[in-house]
């Protein structure tokens, strides 16, 4: 295998993870969890509240009902919120969840950058700096919840050409801050639209990293052509017309905005790509009703709920079942060609 140099990098076949015969895909729910604040204002180091916290309760019983182990991908705040870990520590220690790591920059120590929308991307940052941040959250993880973790997510999904090999440096075993067919370069932050949406290794002087990208599927009537119809467009304002039409649509695995019959649609696509894992994602704070704009109110919010409720039912008619870090891991290194 060559290595791939970055997260950033497009992968070679050989560092590509694929089904084997017979192997039926898996999906993964991840969840940003974090504190909550107004999406529509300038980032700060103080302001925001952890009310939501209470919520996680409902959530992990909703998925323990449904045979589902999710993954809370925490931050600085909520590693810190005795609440998040009277709720989240017993059902981690007991097998019922997993607890991976969120960096949001801005929140987390040692807080030597100034504030703003560029270095809201932790890959913005001096490497001193982003070294820095991630050993204290994978720190402040360990010691709160009695193990390091193995997946990391950046937020704001702000990777940096040095990620990968930090992440390899401070033991993290798999990254999923790539959501694959996005653009974030407006606001100074990564270009994944060349991403694929399949897992792929990295390999870096300090061991190999494995990316699960969240999943974004591109449907419609133009096939093939969609994506890069999609981001030709995607800044004129067409691509709402595009998705009228049904020519070519972008859909991410997601509660937040997404409608359950649009995510039936992609699960589909994802199983017709034979992606190995489907990995689902959302916010914490769509959690409780008011603080994102998902979820305003108490109807959105068993909406939300009722989206999970399709969508695990349709997961299920198409053999498609829950999986867990260190299995998609386990699945990656089987899958893993031999280094040249």
């Amino acid at each position: 295998m060559q290595p791939a140099g970055n997260l950033f990098d497009v992968p070679q076949a050989s560092d590509m993870v694929r089904l084997a015969a017979g192997e039926r895909p898996r999906f993964w729910v991840t969840i940003d969890t974090e504190e909550d604040f107004d999406w529509s204002q300038p980032f700060s180091r103080t302001g925001y509240s952890l009310g939501s916290v209470p919520a996680l309760a409902d959530c992990q019983a909703y998925f323990e009902r449904a045979g589902v182990r999710p993954i809370y991908l925490v931050d600085w705040p909520i590693v810190a919120d005795d609440r998040a870990f009277d709720i989240l520590g017993r059902a981690a220690h007991e097998g019922r969840c997993e607890i991976g790591a969120q960096l949001h920059p801005w929140v987390n120590p040692p807080h030597e950058e100034e504030v703003s929308e560029k270095s809201s991307y932790t890959g913005n940052l001096p490497i001193a700096l982003q070294r820095a941040k991630m050993t204290m959250l994978r720190d402040a993880i360990r010691d709160r919840f009695g193990a390091a973790p193995l997946a990391y997510r950046a937020g704001r999904y702000g990777l940096g050409a040095e990620t990968a090999a930090l992440l390899a440096e401070l033991g993290f075993r798999c990254d999923t801050s790539v959501r694959a067919g996005f653009d974030y370069r407006a606001g100074h932050g990564p270009d994944y639209r060349r991403a694929p949406l399949h897992p792929w290794w990295v390999e870096t002087n300090g061991g190999a990293v494995l990316e699960i990208p969240v999943t974004t599927v591109f449907g419609g009537l133009l096939g093939r052509l969609g994506p890069s119809v999609y981001h030709r467009v995607e800044q004129s304002g067409a691509r709402a017309a595009l998705a009228r039409f049904g020519l070519v649509e972008r859909i991410a695995l997601s509660p937040e905005g997404i409608p359950a019959e649009r995510a039936l649609e992609a699960i589909d696509i994802a199983i017709d790509q034979q992606l190995p894992v489907l990995n689902f994602s959302f916010h914490s704070p769509s959690l409780q009703a008011g603080n994102t704009p998902y979820v305003r109110n108490t109807a959105d919010l068993e909406h939300f709920y009722r989206w999970w409720d399709v969508v695990l039912d349709h997961l299920a008619r198409r053999g498609v079942e829950a999986t867990a870090a260190a299995a998609i891991i386990e699945m990656a290194e089987r899958a893993r060609a031999p280094c040249a």
